[in-house]
């Protein structure tokens, strides 16, 4: 293994990829340390009887501006319809976007999220959210998701049989604490795209990655125990570096970093079952109701085949606090209309560390730039998610190559 790079990143996640796969093209000799087995982070995927397991519910949202950076169609995406279904007095309820399916428009209208002018107001929001220019979004007065929802005019049937249920799922937390101006941007990307599984799972996004870098160039099983100023040390030896970048969790960010702060305190649990068919064959997620544990339960191969090797139906059904699978076991049934008794569990598991949190007041664009060429980069830096952790990464490769090349752009100021 080489022990001299112009630029060592430590962690393959979606950050560090994003900013060595950049730095690769810049014709830069950049390597990758990774201290586990896979390429990715915090998506990996495995295989348990066949199916595809991924660590967690996890998707891909086209949505994100940086999904540009994928090449898509690679990755043999399987498609969610747009939407959700609710369950109220044991009914099932869609609510979709009539965008893709206009026949549907009546149902969604009439399901039971409050009055007219309570869903003329949701539907105002959405628009507003999706096609408003960000930086209008971005200069609105902040205050808790939950708080900008209200103000709205969306009202508490919405709210509580809609919203809170589909966002917990997303933000892994259901008390709407979130910054309304982190709202904004997700409904946006909700608006604007679509929700999709890679054939081989949500591990092929950074395997992906990894590819444009080079399999001699990502180091796996390589786990980084200090960095500082031109200098990596491994388990293997210490690297030498011009510029050196730390991507890894924001757990071991902040031991490699003291003066960075970093933290994921959101996690999720994910049940796994197998069904002998899907109930509905349609790649709708079903919120949990108010009051109960189950955040979503949504059948994964009705939008991706792929992840069940034989045409059984494979349901991930989450929870945002330690769960057993028969302590839920009956909500999962009742959400798909099944008696428990046709549930198989196949495993469960449970992601400490999943996210961090987008409190407000919302802290985008946080320094990536250390100085004496230290980095770092993460959905810690930016939003709690895919586009977080691969925009960090882009505007970190604008920052490390500023430093190596000043001359080449000058005017660049977009990744302090």
């Amino acid at each position: 293994m080489p022990q001299r790079a112009q630029v060592v990143v430590a962690g393959a996640g979606l950050a560090g990829l994003s900013a060595a796969t950049r730095l690769a093209d810049a014709g830069i000799d950049v390597h990758v340390l990774e201290a586990g087995g896979h390429a990715g982070g915090r998506l990996a995927s495995e295989r348990i009887d066949g199916f595809v397991v991924d660590r967690g519910f996890q998707v891909l949202n086209t949505g994100y501006p940086r999904a540009a950076d994928l090449d898509l169609p690679a990755l043999e995406l399987g498609w969610f319809e747009r939407g959700a279904v609710i369950r109220v007095d044991g009914r099932a309820h869609r609510v979709v976007d009539p965008r893709q399916r206009p026949a549907a428009v009546l149902g969604t209208a009439a399901a039971p999220l409050g009055s007219l002018r309570e869903k003329a107001a949701l539907v105002a929001f959405s628009l507003r959210a999706g096609y408003s220019p960000v930086d209008r979004l971005l200069r609105s007065p902040e205050s808790s998701a939950e708080q900008a929802l209200r103000a709205a005019g969306v009202g508490d049937a919405a709210i509580e049989r809609f919203l809170r249920p589909f966002l917990a799922g997303v933000l892994l937390e259901d008390e709407l604490a979130t910054s309304s101006r982190y709202l904004d941007l997700l409904w946006r990307s909700f608006v604007r795209g679509g929700i999709a599984l890679p054939a081989a799972g949500m591990q092929a996004v950074g395997e992906q990655l990894a590819g444009r870098i080079g399999a001699d160039r990502v180091h796996l099983h390589t786990a980084v125990h200090a960095v500082s100023s031109g200098s990596v040390v491994t388990d293997g030896g210490s690297w030498s570096a011009d510029a050196v970048v730390v991507a890894t969790d924001p757990a071991t960010t902040a031991r490699l970093l003291p003066a960075v702060d970093a933290a994921a305190p959101r996690e999720v649990t994910t049940h796994l079952h197998v069904l002998a068919e899907s109930p509905t064959r349609v790649p709708l997620i079903v919120l949990g109701s108010p009051g109960g544990r189950l955040v979503n339960t949504v059948v994964l191969s009705d939008a991706q085949p792929r992840y069940s090797p034989d045409g059984r139906a494979l349901v991930a059904s989450s929870t945002l606090d330690r769960t057993r699978a028969d302590e839920v076991a009956g909500e999962i049934a009742a959400a798909h209309g099944v008696p428990p008794s046709e549930l198989a569990h196949l495993t469960s598991v449970t992601v400490p560390g999943a996210q961090p949190a987008a409190l407000p007041p919302l802290q985008l664009r946080r320094p990536v730039d250390l100085g004496d060429g230290v980095f770092v980069c993460g959905d810690h830096r930016d939003t709690p998610s895919i586009q977080g952790a691969m925009a960090s990464g882009a505007r970190t490769a604008r920052a490390v190559l500023r430093t190596l090349r000043p001359a080449v752009d000058p005017d660049d100021r977009s990744a302090g």
